[in-house]
């Protein structure tokens, strides 16, 4: 019973994570211009739109299993491991693209994370559903860090 409260606690972690991840990709969205604005505008919106499909997978799968998501914005800033910035100054894209990538990498930690304990405790289906989205967040990792003309496990 401990390893799937665990679990519970992990992914109404994610929960949150995901409810504030997509506001700063929102923020991105609204803010980015420069010469790379069309192709920024349209990738923000397209990684906001995925992440809101993932959000509520979370907190379906988090009730599927007893447990009880997180529903409010205080609620997902005091439990989220990626953190609010406002945009108080300019930020060019590359700024933009690049604290993205910082957020990816934390987040893919955590999910790394979850899918060791999820085998722990035994839970495929949740191993599998954060075993996908690692996937996908490593490929959105690698395809930013090229926008930024890095290797994708470069700082």
């Amino acid at each position: 019973m401990e390893k799937q409260t665990e679990v519970q606690e992990l992914l109404n972690e994610l929960v949150a994570t995901f409810g504030v991840f997509n506001i700063k990709l929102y923020q991105h969205h609204f803010y980015v211009k420069g010469p790379h604005f069309f192709k920024l505008h349209e990738e923000f919106e397209e990684l906001y739109d995925g992440l809101t499909e993932q959000f509520d997978e979370l907190a379906e799968r988090l009730i599927a299993i007893g447990g009880k998501p997180y529903a409010t914005l205080g609620e997902f800033l005091e439990h989220s491991v990626v953190k609010e910035s406002p945009y108080d100054s300019k930020e060019t894209a590359e700024e933009m693209v690049h604290s993205t990538v910082v957020d990816y990498k934390i987040i893919d930690e955590k999910l790394q994370k979850g899918i060791v304990l999820t085998g722990e405790a035994g839970d495929d289906a949740t191993q599998d559903l954060l075993i996908g989205y690692k996937a996908g967040v490593d490929k959105t990792i690698w395809m930013l860090q090229a926008f930024l003309g890095k290797d994708p496990l470069e700082d």
